[in-house]
């Protein structure tokens, strides 16, 4: 089990330059859980993606439908007390600490191309590529 950041998700369901690093990610490790708020995160991916036209709308509603039977009931709650201590401490938004949070809590990796979460959450937060080796 891994937690998967919304980058990760989004690598794997929308074809581009990460997508094969994503699917090396998804053969080592398959179970893949977000914190709760995911959804909300990956909609505004696919919205940024339509507007910069990368890709068309039933590409973007397939994508979601994927998303949400790769994650759904895979989801989990945070504490906020954990989101905002971790946040205030490491400078990161408070988006990516219910990531990490969620990570600490079921002692699993978050694996992540975000190199700040990366430096600033080692050992428990990896790139796609340091999981896969």
């Amino acid at each position: 089990m891994i937690i998967a950041d919304t980058n990760l998700i989004a690598y794997l369901l929308i074809r581009g330059q990460n997508t094969a690093e994503a699917e090396a990610v998804f053969r080592k490790d398959s179970l893949w859980v977000a914190p709760r708020f995911w959804r909300s995160e990956f909609r505004n991916v696919l919205v940024l993606s339509l507007r910069h036209k990368l890709i068309e709308m039933e590409d973007a509603l397939e994508a979601m439908e994927q998303a949400e039977r790769l994650i759904g009931g895979q989801e989990f709650e945070v504490e906020s007390s954990r989101v905002l201590r971790l946040a205030a401490t490491s400078g990161c938004s408070a988006y990516d600490c219910e990531f990490v949070a969620l990570a600490q809590n079921l002692g699993v990796p978050l694996v992540t191309s975000d190199r700040e979460l990366i430096a600033k959450f080692k050992p428990g937060v990896v790139s796609m590529r340091a999981f896969c080796s």
